[in-house]
Parts: structure tokens; sequence; C-alpha cells
């Protein structure tokens, strides 16, 4: 089974990037996680709507460019279907027979995800209604896929 991130802007709190390593090494027992870092867009700070947009295209092109051609793509987005830690185990298990044992998980930048990197997925998924840093999104994925594996393997972390 492949796992594979891609994930807009690196981590810098050295807290976080500790949480994303041990739970890459929990993973380790299910899966290989492959991480795919892109340039976050610089936009000023007071800036524009079009600015914006256009940082967030830019990203997109990006993201869209790093999208591997087989495998089941799930993008992180606030509009996205809420799921249950359970019922996101099985989400992953029905990606996993219907790729063929790759999937890809898309996390955007500061300002969102372009349009068209969500049509190029197969599925949106939101976390939560409450909103965070994307930075702290992948640690939180990463949880997540951890214990939608344990789940799917009987263990005891989901409690």
């Amino acid at each position: 089974m492949q796992v594979n991130i891609i994930y807009v802007g690196n981590i810098k709190d050295k807290f976080l990037a500790d949480a994303v390593a041990e739970y890459e090494k929990r993973l380790s027992a299910y899966c290989k996680v492959q991480n795919t870092e892109l340039k976050e867009s610089r936009v000023p700070e007071n800036a524009s709507d079009a600015e914006i947009a256009a940082a967030i295209a830019e990203e997109g092109k990006r993201i869209l460019a790093a999208l591997p051609k087989k495998s089941y793509k799930i993008a992180l987005a606030v509009e996205g279907k809420e799921l249950s830690s359970p019922d996101f185990a099985k989400q992953i298990e029905k990606a996993k027979d219907a790729s063929g044992g790759q999937i890809t998980f898309v996390i955007g930048g500061a300002f969102g995800m372009a349009e068209e990197v969500k049509s190029a997925c197969d599925y949106r998924l939101s976390v939560s209604k409450m909103t965070f840093t994307h930075r702290m999104m992948r640690f939180i994925l990463l949880e997540q896929i951890y214990r939608a594996f344990n789940i799917l393997g009987g263990g005891k972390y989901h409690k």
C-alpha cells in the first residue's frame, strides 16, 4: 500500500515536524508514505483578492503536475464530506481497492486549493468544520490515516 501526501509549504515548527515524523514511523507498519512538498506562493501582507487568486492558481498548477496518474486522489477541502474515523477507514479501504493500492491526499496552501485540483481528485474530504493551518493539517491527516489503518487491522488504538 502506498500513501502519497502532496502538500503546499513546509513545516516550520519543530513540535509539528516531530509529530509528523512519529506518525510516519507508526504508519510504516501498514504502508509506505511518500511526501511531496511543494513551494508555497508568496503573497504580500495585505494581498488583494486577485493576488490571492493568482497564488492559489500557481500552487494549483504545481499540485496538478505532482498528482500521480494511477492513484485514488483525495482533496482536503472545507466543502468536502465529513467522516467519522471508522467511516474514514472504510473510505481508505474503498480507495485502496479502487486504485490498486495507491492513495494520494492533497493539502492546499494557506489560502486554499484551486478548483481545478479539487476537480482532478476522486473525493473531497473535510476533516472538520473548524479551521486549521495547512501545516497542522499534515499532522492531523497522518494521525487519522494511522487510526484508519489501525481500525482496519483490528487494533486497539481507536477507542
